[in-house]
């Protein structure tokens, strides 16, 4: 992902006549941390990269989609915990009221996955194909079993976390 997003970036930015320092103030982001996403050079949480979105008036897939592929099939790594078997794919998009992604992730044992409450109307539904995983939502924590899933309004704050001893893969759908 990060290696579409800095060149998307600069150049959605630059076609909307924004500079850094107006973007940055028009997504609450600092400036620096646009600097070394237009260079390449950090991570950026997936919170992060959707307020650069909204300021810039396009959509989350389009600021991390490689900008030839087609838009439907996206299938890049997203996001990286710190165990090797901790990962999250953005398998895909297709068209919602603003958009739907579907996602592959994988939690090592013993990984966190803390997320920051997206806008209002945002859902996410989460459906466990292997392992044990705890949503952890403002609402109240849920748990869910290989073969079960949850519906759940990602405006709070929630986390994903695996507190088992094997790897937890599971689906998510994020529509808004």
């Amino acid at each position: 992902m990060l290696r579409h997003l800095g060149r998307n970036l600069r150049r959605m930015r630059q076609q909307s006549g924004m500079s850094q320092v107006a973007l940055a103030d028009a997504s609450g982001v600092s400036r620096r941390m646009i600097v070394n996403l237009e260079a390449g050079d950090t991570n950026v949480s997936l919170a992060t990269v959707d307020r650069l979105a909204h300021a810039l008036g396009t959509t989350f897939v389009a600021l991390v989609s490689d900008p030839g592929a087609e838009s439907r099939r996206i299938d890049e790594v997203a996001w990286r915990g710190l165990g090797a078997e901790s990962f999250a794919v953005l398998l895909g998009s297709a068209p919602a009221r603003r958009e739907a992604q579907l996602w592959s992730w994988s939690l090592a044992p013993q990984e966190r996955y803390r997320a920051e409450p997206d806008p209002e109307g945002w859902h996410e539904m989460v459906f466990v194909t292997r392992g044990r995983l705890r949503i952890e939502l403002g609402e109240g924590d849920r748990v869910v079993e290989a073969g079960g899933f949850a519906i759940y309004s990602s405006a709070q704050p929630y986390a994903y976390v695996n507190e088992a001893r094997t790897v937890t893969r599971f689906v998510r759908t994020v529509v808004c």
